[in-house]
């Protein structure tokens, strides 16, 4: 097999597989933890084993959709991050984008965050502790990178950054999930809360010389 087919092959199996993904979201969509393997098949208009041939088990599907949502959701996180703004209004701008996106797609949320929720007899549910704590600690890493990129934070500051940068999403993920279940107060009034819990250190904080400043 020469290089051209070998490329045109790989172009058909990405193109395959991101319809198979954009099938899965739309059961994710109408389904929310409540998706299976069986509703996915169907919406692609395949059979099962033909599913687990693209993606391995159900662990390699939900990965390839965490991806794909944590991608689309970290890039709007940046973008909140590098908007003309003050320190204290990106701050809000970042924790608002956060809790927008699963406001706006509660169903793709608790998929990915609940799915064990979801389990049917004979389809057993996704596994959520084993793949749902690398998505978090992923969004950790790329906001203590963030962090450290931008502030001064003196002596130790790459391990502070981490803490952080942890820390912070892990807070948004707890609050968020307990603000979208109960719905205590709106968006805004909880963005204005956890934006004082963090602003004493993140006020305090310089901007890193030569850095692009937070």
């Amino acid at each position: 097999m020469d290089t051209t087919q070998r490329t045109d092959q790989q172009r058909s199996a990405d193109r395959r597989r991101r319809e198979l993904l954009e099938a899965a979201d739309r059961v994710v969509l109408r389904d929310g933890p409540h998706a299976s393997m069986n509703a996915i098949a169907a919406e692609a208009g395949i059979t099962k084993p033909i599913l687990y041939r693209h993606f391995g088990d159900k662990g390699g599907l939900y990965a390839a959709l965490a991806k794909r949502h944590t991608d689309a959701l970290l890039d709007s996180l940046r973008a909140a991050l590098d908007a003309p703004a003050d320190r204290r209004e990106r701050v809000e701008a970042t924790l608002d984008t956060y809790l927008t996106a699963i406001e706006l797609r509660p169903q793709v949320y608790r998929f990915l965050m609940h799915p064990a929720e979801g389990s049917q007899p004979g389809d057993q549910g996704f596994d959520v502790g084993k793949h749902s704590a690398p998505l978090l600690r992923r969004m950790g890493e790329e906001l203590a990178q963030v962090i450290e990129d931008r502030l001064d934070l003196g002596p130790g500051g790459q391990q502070l950054a981490r803490v952080w940068g942890h820390g912070i999403v892990g807070m948004m993920h707890a609050a968020g999930d307990w603000w979208l279940g109960e719905r205590p107060c709106s968006r805004a009034e909880l963005v204005r809360s956890l934006a004082d819990l963090l602003w004493g250190r993140l006020a305090a904080a310089g901007d890193r010389v030569g850095g692009p400043g937070f």
